[in-house]
């Protein structure tokens, strides 16, 4: 293949045109003095890397052009290869013939000593790519110079090898290249199928797909470069080589489809469906519009608007799994709670898992039958509460039946589910006189709350109400209704604690309303010059246990002392300033005498709830007395250093709060969910008496509890979880249940 020298301006041109094609030509860059670029060691003999298809003319600065090799010329394995303008060379075809012939020296060009060939001199070449070598490793080859001779073409290729597909993932060359030589006629890609020129010299195979090394080239290595997807021919010089790799990608998404249902033009799936973005990331409707039939987020909110559906993704969630519940909750502004009777039939509810009728369940066969939404079991409908369905499945009746269309609502239950008949609403209070409650006027501010509220406490006409203070001594006061003003009755034995007038000390509060209104009046100026330091808190409350026992009721506990007389004493043990910041300072946080717990099981037991007001300038043992309101579903109230000045208002606030509220009595709740899942952690003030049972002598609407969420399944299968509150207590006159699904 002749060419052009520019160093050479007598150096006669090539014909424009050749009765033979020309075969791909390999070029070698030289240094002026360093070895032959290409070459290698004679004793260098690969064999897993078989020789390319055609040899190929190389280049010099001075010395006629090179002829072509023979069939049987075997030329060197190439080496690294850097120049991103050239197409690499193919990989080997398994079928080459083996290594023969000789290997030529050319003398080196008038160039540099800096053994690099300047990129503004190369050419773009055709065929396989230059062969680059570290300039340390001598030539090892003869290369006499060659006179020019027409390039013939050697054999030809076998009818049955078709080319390799067109393709190359070398990025397109750059401007700064030289154009072709002069005599080169620019040709037009050939087709993949027909190429004009011959894949191979002599009887080669096709060669193999190309494979990429996971080498980088390196000076001097024998690793090939990654092989492309380029045909053995010549490409047209001056044009940027096929971009087989961004093709073929380009061919993968062309040939991506949607499928769509077998013998329908319907997707598979819907794209209203797929998830979008929000206009400012704002809810497009309101959850209670969305759901209508689930309760309101104030009496039950899940921490998180999903559950995770296998055990693998519970465990990597790392976010508090469970729920809020708020079940005496004030109804959202506008709306009422629908009271709901089954009578003369009982509740209908299922039978294995206890469900309630919820707006969930589905009515079957006709409306004879409900499957539970909690077990799926099928239930038999009593005839009763039978009605038609309607042509969607619906029953006829369903705008007559709040159960089946709101999320709360409130049951009344027959007197099969009471435990003994409804008791009254009982408020007993037990006042610390010590000369420091005096001091910081709570006693006052006290009196003259609880009077205020008389009117407005729950239960009217049926509320009983009583009274005792302690000091180092315990005072009862008769109140009967009999009589002009209250009675002071003194138990001084702190040992053996008794009662002197059971029947007398709770009175009605509407029949006993003088005599309450002349105690509270006068309780401020009673105890005015009472300098008496100590307290007897232990023993005032077991005597109070022995008064509300029979009923129960709302205990409320106004301490300004810590207990210091008789059982369930405490030490100051605050003040010891060596004990914070070290691994002691916990201890503080634990009950130090276990009487309160005890009494407090003993509270729960008898339906009586506490609601502990601590007012202390100094140390107060909360951790031990928190514990009477912490099984007892009560409430603690804390004002360190109290002072009526600044504290009063705040006092008077929360006192009237805790009387006038709408509170239950006696009530249990339990709260049902879906198969797979399960509450194990229950958090709040409460008496747990079975698994899931939490026993609740008083609640109110301000009483929150909060329930920790497990999976029990490995892999959950359904997509939808259920969650049912049931709250069960006691009204003045009837029993009602209250059902949060």
């Amino acid at each position: 293949m002749g060419t052009e020298n520019p160093g050479r301006p007598g150096f006669p041109a090539r014909p424009a045109s050749l009765p033979f094609a020309a075969a791909p030509q390999t070029a070698t860059p030289f240094s002026s003095t360093g070895p032959v670029a290409g070459s290698e060691p004679p004793s260098f003999r690969p064999t897993a890397m078989p020789p390319p298809p055609q040899a190929s003319s190389l280049f010099s600065s001075s010395g006629p052009p090179v002829r072509p090799g023979v069939p049987g010329f075997r030329p060197a394995p190439p080496g690294t290869f850097n120049d991103p303008s050239v197409p690499p060379p193919q990989p080997p075809s398994a079928n080459a013939p083996p290594a023969a012939g000789t290997f030529l020296r050319f003398p080196p060009p008038p160039f540099s000593s800096s053994g690099q060939v300047p990129p503004q001199q190369r050419a773009p070449f055709v065929g396989p790519p230059p062969i680059q070598q570290s300039g340390s490793q001598p030539p090892s080859f003869p290369s006499p110079p060659q006179p020019q001779t027409p390039f013939v073409q050697m054999g030809s290729p076998p009818q049955s090898i078709s080319p390799a597909p067109m393709g190359s993932n070398v990025p397109p060359p750059t401007p700064t290249h030289q154009p072709p030589f002069p005599g080169y006629a620019r040709m037009q890609q050939p087709p993949p199928a027909h190429s004009s020129f011959p894949p191979s010299q002599g009887n080669y195979g096709p060669p193999p797909p190309p494979v990429s090394s996971p080498f980088l080239p390196q000076p001097g290595g024998y690793a090939p470069s990654p092989a492309v997807a380029a045909p053995l021919g010549m490409q047209p010089p001056g044009s940027g080589p096929p971009i087989g790799g961004i093709q073929g990608l380009a061919e993968d998404f062309n040939s991506l489809t949607v499928q769509t249902r077998p013998g329908t033009m319907d997707p598979l799936f819907d794209s209203s469906e797929l998830p979008r973005p929000l206009d400012g990331d704002v809810e497009p409707k309101n959850l209670d519009a969305m759901y209508p039939m689930n309760c309101h987020p104030r009496y039950l909110r899940l921490t998180t608007s999903a559950v995770p559906s296998s055990q693998s993704l519970a465990s990597r969630w790392h976010l508090p799994l469970g729920a809020v519940v708020c079940p005496l909750a004030e109804p959202p502004e506008g709306e009422e709670l629908s009271v709901v009777s089954f009578a003369p039939a009982s509740v209908v509810r299922c039978r294995r898992c206890r469900t309630y009728v919820n707006p969930y369940m589905t009515f079957t066969e006709a409306g004879r039958k409900f499957r539970c939404n909690v077990c799926t079991l099928l239930n038999d409908v009593p005839s009763e509460y039978y009605a038609q369905l309607d042509a969607t499945g619906k029953r006829v009746d369903l705008d007559q039946r709040p159960e089946l269309t709101k999320g709360t609502v409130e049951f009344v239950a027959p007197a099969e589910y009471m435990v003994r008949p409804p008791m009254p609403p009982v408020y007993f209070f037990l006042i610390d006189v010590s000369i420091s409650a005096v001091r910081s006027g709570m006693i006052q501010i006290v009196a003259e709350t609880i009077k205020s509220c008389l009117d407005e406490l729950p239960g009217f006409p049926r509320t009983q109400i009583g009274f005792a203070t302690f000091d180092s001594t315990i005072h009862f006061y008769n109140m009967k209704s009999s009589l002009t003003q209250p009675q002071m009755l003194v138990v001084s034995d702190l040992d053996d604690v008794f009662v002197p007038l059971p029947d007398d000390l709770l009175v009605n509060l509407s029949e006993s309303r003088s005599v309450v209104e002349t105690f509270l009046d006068s309780l401020p100026s009673m105890f005015q010059d009472n300098a008496n330091v100590e307290s007897a808190f232990g023993p005032a409350l077991k005597a109070v246990f022995m008064v509300m026992s029979q009923l129960g009721g709302k205990l409320l506990i106004f301490q300004n002392t810590l207990p210091s007389l008789g059982v369930g004493r405490l030490k100051l043990r605050g003040d010891d300033s060596r004990v914070y910041g070290t691994d002691k300072e916990h201890v503080l946080r634990l009950p130090e005498d276990p009487f309160y717990k005890q009494m407090a099981a003993e509270f729960s037991k008898f339906q009586i709830s506490t609601n502990v007001y601590a007012f202390s300038d100094k140390y107060t043992d909360i951790a031990s007395l928190g514990t009477l309101a912490k099984y007892t579903a009560g409430q603690v109230y804390y004002y360190p250093a109290f002072q009526s000045a600044i504290h009063g208002e705040k006092l008077r606030h929360e006192l009237r709060r805790d009387l006038t509220r709408e509170t239950a009595w006696e009530a249990v709740m339990r709260i049902r969910c879906a198969k797979g899942v399960r509450f194990t952690t229950y958090h709040g003030n409460f008496m747990l008496r079975s698994t899931d049972l939490l026993a609740l002598p008083a609640v109110d609407c301000d009483k929150a509890f909060a329930m920790q969420l497990s999976l029990e399944e490995t892999l959950l299968t359904t997509q939808t979880m259920y969650f049912q509150v049931a709250l069960l207590y006691p009204s003045t006159i009837l029993e009602d249940i209250l059902l949060h699904p």
